[in-house]
């Protein structure tokens, strides 16, 4: 069986193709291809409130080019989600029901929590320890999702409108770094060693820099020295002596901060990170949808 999913973030597009295999009664998800692609909606969206004719365009031929990809590996079950820029988009109904006319792909906006929960659906959760608290961390370009975790159980959960995008562009409000603040010191101050959780692209890119063995967590300390030193590079320097992404080397700093901010204030000495994200999530939910309806 294959299956896809096409995340529409802020700052990337992504399409991930998985074979799902049975092995021992259980699945087994096998990556056949993932393309990203930089279309950027948030700096757009977050600067005028809509996603201009230029950056629609490129999206439409974006989720175009993902089609006849899935076409090509006969995919018959896919999902296409949007996060935060699509969210708050003034004009996301006629560009989305533009794409369905041209492409016949129907997007999802999901909201801050359904996003956390897709990506709840991702079979890590599954090791975490269930005597521990755990707190998860996903920052896009355009939010970051806190999940707290307990028991296995997700106790609470909050989505705030602070991305990379936003901080990069100097487009995030002091009030939501204080909402954030409060509602971590609330959810947490009966908490001890909490241990945080960080996916998406800027801490999946972070945790190779960082060359720490796979599986190990990567400490506050050490994330804070990889902050410092990103800052001794230009933009340029980190594209053509780091090797980043051009759409990476401008936000793994403002991701680098995001990151720190909640660790401290949560008081979280270490992070795991999983290496999944959105799109991971939402091919088991689908294979989830897939197996209720058989």
């Amino acid at each position: 069986m294959k299956i896809a999913a096409i995340d529409i973030g802020s700052n990337a597009l992504r399409l991930l193709i998985s074979h799902v295999h049975h092995v021992n009664g259980r699945p087994v998800f096998k990556k056949a291809t993932l393309i990203r692609l930089p279309v950027r909606l948030g700096e757009d969206v977050f600067l005028t409130g809509k996603i201009s004719k230029h950056k629609a365009k490129l999206l439409e031929k974006s989720i175009m080019a993902y089609k006849e990809i899935m076409d090509v590996y006969e995919v018959k079950h896919f999902r296409a989600c949007a996060t935060s820029a699509m969210r708050e988009a003034e004009n996301k109904e006629e560009i989305i029901e533009k794409i369905l006319k041209k492409t016949g792909i129907q997007i999802e906006v999901l909201s801050g929590i359904e996003e956390a929960r897709a990506i709840f659906a991702n079979q890590w959760k599954e090791t975490l320890e269930p005597n521990k608290v755990y707190l998860y961390v996903d920052v896009g370009g355009g939010s970051t999702e806190l999940t707290l975790f307990a028991n296995h159980q997700a106790i609470a959960s909050e989505s705030f409108k602070i991305g990379t995008i936003r901080l990069l562009y100097d487009h995030v409000l002091k009030n939501e770094w204080m909402r954030m603040k409060q509602w971590l010191h609330q959810n947490t101050k009966e908490l001890k060693n909490i241990t945080a959780i960080g996916s998406g692209g800027n801490i999946n890119k972070l945790y190779k820099l960082a060359e720490i063995k796979s599986s190990k967590p990567i400490s506050f300390d050490k994330l804070k020295d990889l902050e410092k030193f990103l800052t001794k590079y230009t933009y340029e320097d980190r594209i053509k002596i780091l090797g980043l992404n051009p759409d990476r080397a401008d936000v793994i700093i403002p991701a680098c901060k995001i990151y720190l901010t909640v660790m401290k204030w949560a008081g979280c000495k270490k992070m795991i990170v999983p290496q999944i994200g959105l799109s991971d999530g939402l091919i088991r939910l689908q294979y989830q949808a897939i197996l209720n309806e058989s």
